[in-house]
């Protein structure tokens, strides 16, 4: 969490002043996401192409 947490203040501090909420937001979900698969990665929790292709052909049928 403390790096969400330091991530998300550069993230912020870096956006125009003129960003409205929802763009802040946008970005630190961003950012969240990024860190979750990162450490997903980290802990072998992985797709394969092909499982993927699969999980995203069941569910657009």
């Amino acid at each position: 969490m403390a790096l969400l947490k330091a991530v998300a203040i550069e993230t912020i501090k870096r956006m125009p002043e003129e960003c409205s909420a929802e763009d802040i937001m946008y970005e630190i979900d961003f950012v969240a996401q990024t860190l979750e698969g990162l450490r997903d990665a980290e802990n072998g929790q992985v797709l394969t192409t092909e499982e993927l292709l699969y999980r995203v052909e069941k569910w657009a049928k």
